[in-house]
């Protein structure tokens, strides 16, 4: 998929006349090209990478390495609810198991944006992130976790300001509530600590 700047711009506009703005407004008279710009470059720029291309270079699993958990935690990011066309930003935690290949991690950030910079719900994004991880690097347990603020839920009608959502995906054997899984989240509240 390739974004056409030059019809977002047309369509912005065409929206602003709409709500019966005056483009001609200063403030308004590049806002159309500036909102396709962003658009096409920020959030909607996933659609046009793949996990195995922004993933790149994988390497050998360290010796002896099977079953342990490689974790990374608070990775930003920001994408756009499909339903309402608005912001939800928030904190990635994922993890794996390496199996025979790892990657710098580094990639895991770029993964979650992969999705993230698409039009897609958070439920979503948390098992894309933890199907792709399974998958390009052939591991036996992958997780996503995802806690964002969800500009729909905290600005609409119902104002609830202080609203926090989660999401959860896991693979292979991270699927099963077990000593691994307790582990992960034994990680994840020492990091989180009381209140947070």
């Amino acid at each position: 998929m390739r974004p056409d700047p030059a019809g977002m711009a047309r369509a912005v506009r065409d929206f602003l006349t709409a709500a019966g703005l005056d483009l001609q407004d200063v403030n308004l008279v590049d806002t159309p090209t500036r909102v396709a710009d962003v658009w096409a470059n920020g959030f909607l720029d996933g659609y046009g990478r793949t996990p195995e291309e922004v993933l790149g270079k994988t390497y050998p699993a360290p010796a002896d390495s099977s079953g342990e958990l490689v974790v990374i935690t608070d990775l930003r990011f920001h994408s756009m609810c499909p339903h309402h066309l608005l912001p939800f930003t928030g904190r990635a935690h994922v993890a794996y198991v390496p199996g025979s290949r790892v990657v710098g991690f580094g990639r895991i950030g770029a993964l979650v944006d992969c999705f993230a910079h698409r039009l897609i719900l958070q439920e979503d994004l948390a098992r894309q992130v933890a199907r792709s991880l399974a998958r390009v690097l052939g591991s036996p347990a992958t997780a996503c976790i995802l806690e964002a603020e969800q500009a729909c839920l905290r600005l609409r009608a119902d104002h609830q300001r202080d609203a926090v959502t989660h999401a959860e995906a896991y693979e292979g054997r991270l699927r099963r509530d077990g000593p691994l899984r307790r582990e992960l989240w034994a990680r994840l509240g020492a990091r989180t600590g009381a209140g947070r």
